[in-house]
């Protein structure tokens, strides 16, 4: 699918219609049906709507009263709106994985994983069922499955889009943003979703310093991939870049951080153990194990602000 930009001037030429690139847009969602959605990341409330936040614990929760936020200021902006994506349960899975709804296959490759945990976002653009995708990133979420998919993804700072009406991960970590075919796209839809306009303009990269370590980042790494990041590195270098090498041994720590399940992981886990255990089947013991673990952790772990209360989403509910 073309850019924003691009598909902008043919309307604007009248040499495409909005019907026409719905059609067509639909056209090929039947192609990949089961593999994702598109458009609205499903931690985002559409009206009308069930939020499942790619679970079957909210599966049967009541349809959203109203739009997110997010999606409000698309819908203003005469976004068509084509359904919402599959994602990784409740955003805990980098690689897109869910046990529950399928994973989704990259399209550029069938055998390989899209990255997550927006996932179907990233399907539906490289895919070309839409233009953009709506996402949200705390550690990586719109950033690896648009690297994995060969688009653009943009992680704004954290508050600068509004999460009113999406399920969170982390309150203090979590941002929303766009997935798009080019930097371009990712601007305008950024201007979209906050309400201000991102400077744009190419910065001079003569005198500008970047820092490259070896270790643990590059542990593993494929032929092809250091082939296209030793290219990336030397253009760089080339448009007068410094890039300065260095030796960053703390970073061998973080699978041992990471094997013990602090952070966004368990903060996540332990907020909806403290909303609501009205529907315990539906969740994996393992959530809920690590969820008692993150009860028990002092803050200072999780270096951000305790949950905020949140009701549950049933009814029926008779949690505490």
């Amino acid at each position: 699918m073309k850019t924003i930009r691009a598909l902008a001037a043919e309307l604007q030429a009248g040499q495409t219609t909005s019907v026409k690139l719905v059609e067509q847009a639909l056209e090929r969602i039947v192609t990949y049906r089961g593999q994702g959605g598109v458009s609205i990341k499903d931690l985002f409330d559409v009206q009308g709507e069930v939020t499942a936040a790619g679970s079957k614990a909210l599966a049967d929760a009541p349809a959203a009263q109203a739009d997110a936020l997010a999606v409000t200021r698309l819908r203003h902006a005469g976004a068509v709106l084509l359904g919402r994506t599959n994602m990784s349960e409740f955003a805990f899975s980098g690689l897109g994985l869910n046990p529950h709804y399928g994973t989704p296959r990259n399209p550029l490759d069938g055998t390989r994983v899209t990255g997550g945990s927006t996932s179907g976002g990233a399907v539906s653009v490289a895919g070309d069922m839409a233009v953009m995708a709506l996402g949200t990133d705390t550690g990586g979420s719109i950033r690896i499955p648009s690297a994995f998919c060969g688009l653009t993804g943009f992680k704004p700072t954290a508050r600068r889009v509004s999460l009113d009406g999406a399920v969170p991960l982390s309150t203090t970590l979590d941002s929303a943003g766009p997935l798009a075919r080019s930097v371009d796209c990712c601007a305008i839809a950024d201007a979209i979703l906050s309400g201000e306009t991102l400077a744009t303009d190419a910065v001079p990269l003569a005198g500008l310093r970047f820092g490259v370590t070896e270790d643990f980042v590059n542990d593993g790494m494929d032929d092809a991939v250091r082939a296209a990041f030793d290219a990336a590195l030397a253009r760089l270098q080339k448009a007068g870049a410094l890039i300065q090498r260095f030796s960053f041994p703390e970073l061998k720590e973080l699978p041992s951080i990471n094997a013990g399940g602090v952070s966004s992981r368990l903060r996540g886990a332990s907020a909806w153990t403290g909303r609501c255990r009205c529907r315990p089947h539906w969740i994996r013991p393992g959530r809920w194990r690590a969820a008692s673990i993150a009860a028990r952790l002092p803050m200072r772990f999780c270096r951000a602000k305790p949950w905020p209360p949140m009701p549950c989403r049933w009814p029926d509910c008779v949690s505490a």
